[in-house]
């Protein structure tokens, strides 16, 4: 997502063990509940209810509840299945021209029915309208969309893209009713109309409320009477106190990593317990390669030989999240351990002054770490603090911290005004694609002044080309090892899923996987 706002810079491989704990576990078949409404709390915001705009975690929650798209991941899986569509596949070996048949029948939560006419007028809005903070960015390859008939709908795309379909089973894919949408502007009313499993009641600064779709034909199997989000804005004392009042059933996304080790260890004294899903949200240290420091690979080389991951996850996430060692995360294929392999897990001062001293560099390296405090975590400012300790410890760097507003962040990173900052990414769709092509493609989201013509005239094309994805692990593994080499970016951790629910509330594993898509029908109490 331009980088999906939040961690922006929300998939899960066939085969990769979930690491669910038990007792909260899903009851298959029927409604498996008590019908009864869920209550959930987040601190993160949702951004859009118009899917020609979101671009971060929250919003596409929203959307993947409220709107259908033509195809879907199951729960647990990564191979998009049909959803709104009947049949989808390529009709070329190219994989240029993509062809979709809808099934019968298919209606809006107002009744309006739903036709190619629909699926054509969402994508050709979508990228018309071209919104900064909408997912637009994500389809360059697609040249038109055309529906020949009410149920078909054929995909052109400008060049090869095996991965097209998965990027139109995203939040990205959500169709819009044509009859209730502009054309060539956004909705701005808070409201929506998707035909999806759920319906959007009312939407406030506070509170979202969402009840069942009648009218929804489709894959999910919904298990409860309807869903509430409740706001708290990064208030993470707030979201906890309203968790053990029982005022919510569900903290998801907003409690640190101290509250979670917490309710873990508090040996059900709580009446609340903590479920945990795999996920391939990632956060990375970036380089401003026009830099004056920054941009010295010696530098980049030592700060690698002196981070110390392993401390960074016990004293600052508290187990939370796990050491990574590449740009594409444990579980999504093609994935390697190139920054491991380089420059190892334990820091070495000395490996890090033979960096600074080949790069001709004798002096102490006055160093500005940049943070924004919320926007990738609550705890991102004190793990730059931490960071910048591990770098001082060294005696080879005077490195300091500075947090930024959001908003003024990414306008500063966007006028080259930091070295050294920080980025967080949330997958749209489960492929290392997603993991390479946003950040050292043509254009990246980083704005950190990379290229590299090998990456964007050869690996990207080849691999976004090829259909049989395990045939691209090769070339995957080339481009980490040229980014692990040349070190514009130095991948730091890969997060777990958390939610904390009440002890009579199911089917949260269904929601935590690294599709990232967070199922509301699955949710229901018992």
């Amino acid at each position: 997502m331009n980088m999906r706002n939040q961690w922006p810079l929300l998939p899960i491989m066939a085969g990769l063990a979930s690491g669910l704990l038990t007792g909260c576990g899903s009851q298959d078949g029927g409604s498996g509940g008590d019908g009864s409404s869920v209550v959930m709390g987040m601190s993160d915001e949702v951004l859009a209810t118009d899917p020609a705009s979101g671009y971060d975690p929250g919003s596409w929650l929203l959307f993947n509840n409220v709107f259908q798209s033509l195809l879907s991941f199951p729960k647990g899986g990564t191979e998009p299945q049909p959803d709104a569509a009947k049949e989808c596949s390529f009709t070329d070996t190219r994989t240029t021209v993509y062809r979709c048949t809808l099934k019968d029948g298919l209606k809006f939560s107002n009744g309006e029915a739903l036709t190619s006419e629909d699926v054509k007028f969402s994508f050709d809005r979508m990228l018309k309208i071209n919104d900064d903070a909408g997912p637009a960015i994500m389809f360059p390859m697609l040249d038109q969309v055309e529906a020949p008939d009410e149920h078909t709908v054929v995909f052109k795309l400008k060049v090869p893209d095996a991965t097209f379909p998965s990027k139109i089973a995203s939040g990205a894919g959500s169709i819009v009713d044509h009859r209730s949408y502009d054309a060539d502007k956004l909705r701005e009313d808070g409201e929506a109309v998707g035909s999806g499993p759920y319906k959007l009641d009312s939407f406030k600064d506070d509170e979202a409320v969402f009840s069942v779709n009648d009218n929804y034909e489709g894959t999910a199997d919904v298990q409860n009477t309807g869903v509430t989000i409740r706001f708290f804005k990064g208030d993470q004392g707030a979201l906890k106190k309203a968790l053990l009042a029982d005022d919510i059933d569900i903290a998801y996304r907003g409690l640190t990593a101290a509250d979670i080790s917490e309710v873990e260890q508090s040996n059900d004294s709580t009446g609340v317990e903590v479920v945990e899903g795999t996920s391939a949200e990632v956060q990375h240290l970036v380089f401003n390669m026009d830099d004056p420091v920054a941009g010295k690979l010696g530098v980049r080389k030592a700060i690698a030989h002196l981070i110390d991951r392993e401390a960074l996850i016990d004293n600052v996430y508290k187990g939370t999240a796990t050491p990574l060692y590449s740009i594409i995360p444990a579980g999504i294929g093609g994935h390697n351990t190139a920054f491991f392999d380089r420059y190892g897990a334990r820091p070495s001062k000395a490996k890090a002054a033979a960096a600074l001293k080949e790069d001709g560099i004798t002096d102490k390296v006055k160093l500005t770490l940049w943070s924004t405090p919320s926007r990738y975590g609550p705890a991102t400012d004190a793990e730059l603090k931490a960071i910048a300790a591990q770098l001082n410890a060294s005696g080879l760097f005077t490195a300091d911290v500075k947090s930024v507003a959001y908003d003024q962040y990414e306008k500063d990173i966007a006028a080259g005004k930091y070295g050294v900052y920080v980025k967080g990414w949330v997958p749209d769709y489960p492929d290392a694609d997603n993991f390479t092509a946003p950040f050292f493609g043509k254009g990246n989201v980083l704005n950190n002044n990379y290229a590299n013509d090998t990456i964007t005239g050869k690996l990207i094309p080849r691999t976004a080309a090829q259909s049989t994805r395990t045939s691209t692990d090769t070339d995957f593994a080339e481009l980490q090892d040229i980014v692990a080499r040349q070190m514009p970016i130095l991948p730091v951790w890969q997060a777990k899923q958390y939610a904390v629910v009440h002890e009579n509330v199911y089917g949260l594993e269904n929601c935590l996987d690294a599709s990232t898509v967070f199922r509301f029908w699955e949710l229901h109490k018992g």
